[in-house]
């Protein structure tokens, strides 16, 4: 970065930044964010997941649930080690909050926060059963890869790395889930139970895209952290919905 250009300006200009040492605070909180939301977002969705394993219909898909446990862990510590390099106490984080917790079925969260952690309001809803838990998968996954384009060329280049690396396991996350659910849509009774999980979690997990027109938006593309809205990343997810459940027979 030339030593005379200010350094939001630099980011604005599409610059990356590499290390904790040059990060301005404003950009620097705002990074933590990003990166404590992806971590506790993964270590409670692995959480939630891991109490489906063994309601699995078979080893193999016992064997899909665990790696899908692990792997969203091991994503969550990696993004979590770059979060030591700014100061945060990476020994203490994992245990610090209770990650399985849910609250009822029923509540109204819409995309506010709940609790004293970082998670999408969707991962504080409950899975109930293994039929609830594949369609949760395949309509969160597809979300977390909209997710992942976008921040895959974020401004902080170690993360940006990162999320790089993990994109391609986060997509066969949902491929296994995909998989499954062609079997469970194979009868008449899973193709309706699956339909209800599918009007239950699809309005939840388009919330976890953030409010329209957020205030924070500007100041986040400003230092290269956003490029496309809540919006339009919803839209495009949506779309993904769009093309996707009619081949589930779930237009």
């Amino acid at each position: 970065m030339p030593e005379t250009m200010d350094i939001e300006e630099y980011l604005r200009q599409g610059g990356v930044l590499t290390n904790p040492s040059n990060v301005p605070p404003r950009y620097r909180g705002e990074l933590l964010r990003l990166m404590a939301t992806f971590v506790d977002s993964e270590l409670a969705g692995s959480a939630g997941f891991a109490a489906m394993i063994n309601e699995a219909p078979g080893l193999k898909a016992r064997i899909a649930a665990a790696r899908i446990v692990l792997e969203k862990t091991d994503h969550a510590e990696r993004v979590l080690t770059l979060m030591g390099t700014f100061g945060a106490d990476t020994a203490r984080y994992a245990v610090h909050h209770p990650w399985a917790a849910r609250l009822p079925r029923d509540a109204d969260l819409g995309a506010a926060r709940h609790g004293s952690d970082m998670r999408l309001s969707v991962f504080h809803y409950p899975l109930q059963g293994w039929v609830d838990a594949v369609v949760m998968n395949v309509l969160m996954g597809r979300a977390v890869g909209v997710q992942l384009q976008e921040f895959s060329h974020l401004s902080y280049a170690p993360l940006a790395d990162v999320f790089r690396q993990i994109a391609p396991r986060e997509a066969r996350h949902a491929g296994l889930g995909e998989e499954g659910l062609i079997r469970i849509v194979a009868t008449e009774s899973g193709c309706a139970e699956a339909r209800r999980s599918v009007a239950f979690w699809r309005p939840r997990i388009a919330a976890s895209f953030g409010r329209e027109g957020s205030a924070r938006f500007d100041t986040l593309r400003r230092f290269g952290l956003r490029r496309r809205t809540n919006e339009d990343l919803a839209a495009a997810w949506a779309a993904e919905m769009d093309a996707l459940l009619p081949a589930f027979g779930m237009a």
